[in-house]
């Protein structure tokens, strides 16, 4: 299983097709299949007829939850800002870097604090403690396995990330020519230069 990922939440219910509209009550499972997390999102309808009874004794079952399915928020103009805790967690994410692990756990851990995520679940797996956190406002989930830092381990990650949020600023570029004036070029004193090859007699 891999130690970290996110899996956004569905649009539509995952069992009839039908599509979630904004603000409509949806159930969430959450499920272990062929050494996987797979989430999996249904209507209110498909979890009372399909789902309810029984739902905790299915094959692979760890968690199920009743959320709130939210529309997607209008793309917002483009603008250069600084990268959040957030953003970064979910770029480490991406990347799927094995280095990372201690990184992304220390960032669960600030959104948590933050309340940007939620615990929804957590487990032992392979003697190690995971954490499943919920994004509320975007339904997404992170798997996110802990790391078991030691205080001295602790510090460098925290200087890791610091770096990482706040990376120093590109050096400057150099100043423009004034108009008009070009770049001079290297002029060969007088006598310096070479003899022309004579013509052989």
């Amino acid at each position: 299983m891999n130690e970290w990922n996110i899996q956004a939440r569905s649009h539509a219910c995952q069992a009839c097709g039908r599509p979630f509209a904004d603000q409509e009550l949806c159930q969430t499972l959450l499920l272990e299949e062929h050494h996987q997390l797979l989430r999996m999102d249904v209507c209110k309808k498909c979890w009372e007829t399909q789902y309810s009874e029984g739902a905790g004794d299915r094959k692979g079952f760890i968690s199920q939850w009743q959320g709130v399915y939210q529309s997607p928020p209008a793309a917002p103009p483009e603008a250069i800002q600084r990268e959040t805790a957030e953003d970064l967690l979910r770029k480490l994410i991406a990347a799927g870097q094995p280095k990372d692990g201690p990184v992304c756990y220390i960032l669960a851990v600030m959104l948590e604090r933050k309340r940007i995520l939620k615990v929804k679940e957590q487990f032992q797996r392979e003697g190690a403690r995971v954490f499943i956190y919920e994004q509320p406002r975007t339904g997404d989930i992170f798997t996110i396995t802990d790391p078991n830092l030691q205080l001295n381990q602790l510090e460098e990650v925290q200087r890791n990330i610091s770096q990482l949020l706040n990376p120093p600023p590109p050096a400057p570029a150099p100043p423009p020519s004034a108009p008009g004036e070009e770049a001079a070029l290297p002029v060969a004193p007088e006598g310096d230069a070479p003899a022309c090859p004579q013509a052989a007699h």
